[in-house]
């Protein structure tokens, strides 16, 4: 199979480098505008022949498949022009539903696969969580906090130079983005939201720092998700609870716990994991070559994807209206500190399973 790798940030290396792992004998085609990035991923052993531009390499090439690794506002483009050279499609967080509609149309004409990832659907944690909440089959309560620090992400670049200093595809959005799905899956769809949005930090950001969301599914579970670009350690404190069921989650496979017998229990989900120690110990390399190896099997036409374009829509309706709250707290108090605090109330009427907007 030869694959074609479109971006060679961080994100790209990584699924250059499972990618070969899964299969020693893929092939992979790099495409990326910096030439710097394109010597490194050379010099790795990550690709085996690099591009400037994607109608290069298309018609240099004739691969199986790409995968989209650029920066998000960078992807329905890409995203059209890849599925009109007739290509099945693996793309990263979109953030944004720029050309969706489009898109989704186009594949569905050509019949190919249009994969998106959701690399948090693919932890064996959260799907010992959606497991134990199905098996209650009542409403619960959930509280989680996600917080890192920007300036963290990326240490060998500013975060301003790179998509996060974008309002549209900003820190807080990008979180809510991994961790929406998830959590969809899990409790089902949204069906009513309010949202709060406060700038606690001086790193100078075009969108507030942080935002706390209090969330309704469907079926009466109810749930407070916080997320901030200011804590100093990476945390993820997950905590649900119901008559009779308590789990507790801190991000990564040694934190799991469920509460019974009078005392908190280990859960352990994957007995091993890989885990780079470039990143926070909340990144575990497993559930990305679990979701490559759900992409490669929705080729061979096996499996199904676990997260779709239609799904992800009615994610991005709520980092939507988050990102709102920001515009309008930003014209309350321009450039300050703490101050104004801006609540949006969100209402989305019930829908039928599988619509993605009321």
């Amino acid at each position: 199979m030869t694959l074609l790798l479109i971006g060679l940030g961080s994100m790209g290396k990584r699924r250059a480098r499972l990618a070969r792992g899964i299969d020693a004998g893929i092939r992979v085609l790099g495409v990326d505008t910096a030439g710097s990035r394109r010597a490194e991923a050379l010099s790795l052993g990550l690709i085996d022949a690099a591009f400037e531009t994607l109608p290069a390499a298309l018609a240099a090439e004739t691969p199986d498949a790409a995968l989209v690794c650029t920066a998000p506002l960078a992807h329905a483009g890409i995203i059209g022009q890849v599925l009109d050279a007739g290509l099945p499609v693996f793309t990263e967080l979109n953030l944004v539903s720029d050309g969706y509609k489009e898109n989704m149309a186009k594949a569905k004409a050509k019949g190919l696969p249009l994969f998106l990832s959701s690399t948090m659907l693919y932890r064996r944690e959260t799907q010992y969580i959606k497991a134990r909440v199905a098996a209650y089959g009542k409403p619960m309560q959930y509280i989680y906090h996600i917080g890192q620090y920007l300036p963290d992400w990326h240490p060998w670049e500013s975060y301003k130079s790179f998509f996060v200093g974008d309002a549209r595809t900003g820190g807080v959005r990008e979180i809510l983005g991994i961790d929406l799905p998830w959590l969809l899956d899990a409790f089902g769809p949204w069906e009513q939201a309010s949202c709060e949005v406060h700038t606690v930090s001086g790193l100078g950001l075009p969108y507030p720092d942080t935002a706390t969301l209090l969330l309704r599914h469907r079926g009466g579970t109810q749930g407070v998700l916080v997320a901030d670009v200011v804590s100093p350690k990476a945390v993820r404190n997950f905590e649900c609870f119901g008559d009779g069921v308590h789990l507790f989650w801190e991000g990564n496979p040694k934190a799991l716990y469920e509460f019974r017998d009078g005392d908190k229990h280990f859960v352990d989900t994957y007995g091993q994991f890989e885990h780079d120690p470039r990143y926070s110990d909340n990144i575990v390399e497993n559930a990305y070559v679990d979701e490559l190896l759900n992409f490669f099997a929705v080729l061979r036409g096996e499996e199904a994807p676990r997260w779709s374009f239609e799904q992800d829509l009615a994610a991005i309706e709520l980092m939507d209206a988050v990102q709102h709250a920001g515009e309008r707290r930003a014209k309350a108090a321009p450039g300050v500190i703490g101050g104004a605090t801006v609540t949006v109330p969100i209402y989305q009427k019930e829908k039928e399973p599988g619509d993605a907007k009321a």
